[in-house]
């Protein structure tokens, strides 16, 4: 694998107001998940296939054999970069498909040098294809079938995918001890749309890591997003017809149906949540209803920040009025101001919001910010119905009064329906970032 080239973002890996943790132990995870993690792989293993100085950082790519499932052995590129004297106790890991490449390799490089710490990138997460040739999202309804046909719980491909992202936490542990002269001891995990609900899943099975940044997943409490998802969108997104084509939405509601999605929805696993998070997601995502972070982000504990990117969709490359491709610039930054607070021990800002409506009928947010932020911005959309996924996000700056809450307002829609948040501007060092509020979606009929 060559190491030099032009940069190509894979797309896949493009990737708030805190409560306070419980000081209670999390509950213990299901023991189906928990069981497949634990089995013994005897196989499992990794080498140094090759390394190359890279500028200022250091690259290896490493050849992991994670596990055994259902007779298949799962192997990976494993992208290691580390920039000259970066401390090593912590690092990121990132979980995405593929294999190898340049792109990869110079992208995590690219991510190091942001954070100014280790980065990893585990590929080949899911292992594929397999089972006639499928992929990705057939593949994983593929075994969620196969699951319901004969009980056996270590059927649902989202258990590999995670027991692969452990595995890798194992192996870059025993790598950095020899290579680096001492272990990681803490990863933030990240990845995107089933990579970040591999991510999920992970950081409730796993106490390494420190913080998560999932993206594009914004699913989870499943069986309620599906009903909503319905009435949002008059149906459910064609983008999730691999599993309505096989019969498993809408969920059956069997015994054997409800015990699938209840391993594999994150939302089973929420008190366990503790850990800082940055959820990171795309406000016209043709997969989600486009409030469907509001059925789950009351229960999750502990630190959590919203990072939305308007006109963006599941690759969060923004778009602009004609549908031209800009940059994922605002994801890239927001996860990384993200992860050098983690890796800094500086504390996150501290937001809460509220959204109303004034008695002339228009459209209020109040948000308390501590510390202030440096500009703030009131985003707003229209959509004759509530399928807001192909509408067009405008901005306007939020004034900014010293030692006041902020507040913006908005003209409640003569017709069809409103959606509107804030997003208020920080930096970190020389990284940008952009902290967002929860979005309310409002009916002209609406009080």
């Amino acid at each position: 694998m060559r190491l030099l080239g032009k940069l190509v973002l894979p797309l896949a890996l493009l990737l708030g107001a805190p409560v306070l943790s419980s000081a209670k132990e999390p509950p213990a995870i299901p023991a189906d998940l928990a069981n497949y993690i634990a089995k013994d792989e005897p196989g499992s293993g990794w080498k140094i296939e090759d390394s190359k100085d890279f500028g200022s950082a250091k690259v290896w790519r490493l050849k992991l054999t994670s596990q055994v499932w259902q007779g298949i052995t799962w192997t990976h590129d494993l992208l290691v970069v580390r920039p000259s004297d970066a401390p090593i106790g912590k690092m990121l890991l990132l979980n995405e498909g593929g294999s190898a490449s340049e792109q990869k390799a110079m992208y995590a490089a690219l991510l190091a040098g942001k954070i100014k710490a280790p980065v990893a990138i585990l590929l080949g997460i899911p292992n594929q294809p397999l089972f006639e040739n499928k992929r990705e999202d057939h593949l994983i309804a593929e075994t969620f079938v196969r699951y319901l046909d004969s009980g056996d719980s270590s059927w649902p491909l989202l258990f590999p995918m995670v027991k692969s992202v452990v595995k890798a936490m194992d192996s870059l542990q025993e790598f950095s001890k020899q290579e680096w002269g001492g272990p990681v001891e803490k990863f933030i995990v990240g990845g995107g749309s089933k990579r970040g609900w591999t991510t999920w899943l992970t950081a409730a099975s796993d106490p390494r890591v420190m913080a998560i940044t999932p993206m594009v997943i914004d699913v989870l409490n499943m069986r309620e997003q599906l009903t909503h998802q319905q009435k949002s969108l008059g149906g459910t997104s064609e983008e999730i017809s691999p599993y309505t084509e096989r019969g498993l939405v809408p969920i059956p509601d069997t015994p054997r149906a409800n015990s699938l999605w209840t391993m594999v929805d994150p939302w089973t696993y929420r008190e366990r949540f503790t850990m800082p998070k940055l959820i990171v997601l795309g406000n016209n995502d043709p997969y989600w209803s486009t409030d469907a972070l509001n059925l789950y982000w009351d229960a999750l504990p502990g630190e959590k920040y919203i990072s939305y990117t308007p006109n963006a969709g599941h690759d969060l490359t923004e778009r602009d009025a004609a549908g031209k491709k800009l940059t994922p610039d605002r994801s890239i930054n927001n996860v990384c101001s993200f992860i050098r607070y983690q890796l800094s021990g500086k504390p996150m800002p501290k937001l809460s919001w509220k959204h109303g409506t004034r008695p002339d009928g228009s459209l209020e947010l109040t948000i308390t910010a501590d510390p202030a932020p440096q500009q703030a911005r009131l985003w707003y959309a229209h959509s004759e119905t509530r399928d807001f996924r192909k509408a067009r996000w405008e901005s306007q700056p939020i004034e900014l009064k010293e030692g006041q809450p902020i507040t913006a307002s908005g003209p409640k829609p003569d017709n069809g329906f409103a959606a509107y948040y804030a997003d208020l501007g920080y930096q970190i060092d020389d990284l940008p970032q952009w902290l967002c509020t929860q979005l309310r979606v409002v009916g002209a009929d609406e009080k």
